[in-house]
């Protein structure tokens, strides 16, 4: 557990940052019901690729679970059961390709391309109709990039465009706390978290507090202001990644 405080006794700009990261993040997740991952997950791994992506799961799996209890009784379970079972099969191949032996240079290469995917995704604006087989599928990619990256949101996003944000917002919460608990349980399997992660979230908690109380004030205003800054640095971010990668 000496890794929980490292950045703390090493740097408390370092932790301070983390925070503010965090925090932004959650804010983010708690007005739109998901994108934790994709404003978060780049922007710590820049800082230490041991910040993910299971810690960053921890923190998605609570700040969902959190925002789907609040709507509770509005969670379209007929949505989120068959988009679960597209998560499960999405965990099963990022397990098979984590399983391989790959290097930590190898990882930063391959979490950079998927982040920059999904940021792709954000910002083609592609729409598809929506059907349970649309469902499964994109459900299926993001379990495929939620394990590996912790940012699952963007090809459900592409699913859930023009649906009611009333059933939208908690349907897809209640599916990411499902999803990021599925991967979190696939990356234990591989080795790829341990209960370290558990205590790198724990140092992160502040941010979601705080981020889950301004949330609450501003509402979903955030969406459109800073949608394309959070985007552009989710992009800048992955190409860093990339470059760290083919170093």
């Amino acid at each position: 557990m000496e890794a929980l405080f490292v950045h703390v006794t090493a740097s408390p700009a370092i932790a301070a940052l983390i925070l503010v990261i965090v925090f932004a993040a959650s804010v983010v997740q708690f007005g739109l019901g998901m994108g934790f991952g994709l404003t978060a997950a780049p922007l710590l791994a820049l800082i230490d690729p041991m910040l993910v992506p299971a810690p960053a799961l921890f923190i998605g799996l609570l700040t969902s679970a959190w925002g789907a209890w609040r709507e509770r009784d509005a969670i379209r379970w007929d949505e989120v059961v068959p988009a679960a079972f597209g998560r499960l099969l999405g965990v099963g191949l990022s397990a098979a390709i984590l399983s391989l032996a790959i290097t930590r240079g190898t990882f930063s290469l391959i979490f950079g391309l998927f982040v920059g995917l999904a940021v792709l995704l954000s910002v083609a604006g592609w729409r598809l109709a929506f059907s349970r087989r649309t469902l499964v599928a994109m459900a299926t990619v993001s379990g495929l990039m939620g394990t590996i990256t912790s940012v699952g949101a963007p090809p459900l996003a592409i699913v859930y465009q023009g649906r009611p944000a009333g059933e939208a917002r908690p349907t897809l919460a209640a599916f990411f706390a499902i999803g990021c608990a599925m991967s979190l349980a696939g990356l234990f399997a591989t080795g790829w978290a341990t209960g370290r992660d558990a205590g790198l979230a724990v140092l992160m908690l502040p941010g979601v507090l705080a981020g889950a109380l301004v949330a609450r004030r501003i509402g979903t205003r955030l969406d459109r202001r800073y949608r394309p800054l959070l985007l552009s640095v989710a992009g800048l971010a992955s190409a860093l990644l990339v470059l760290r990668g083919l170093a």
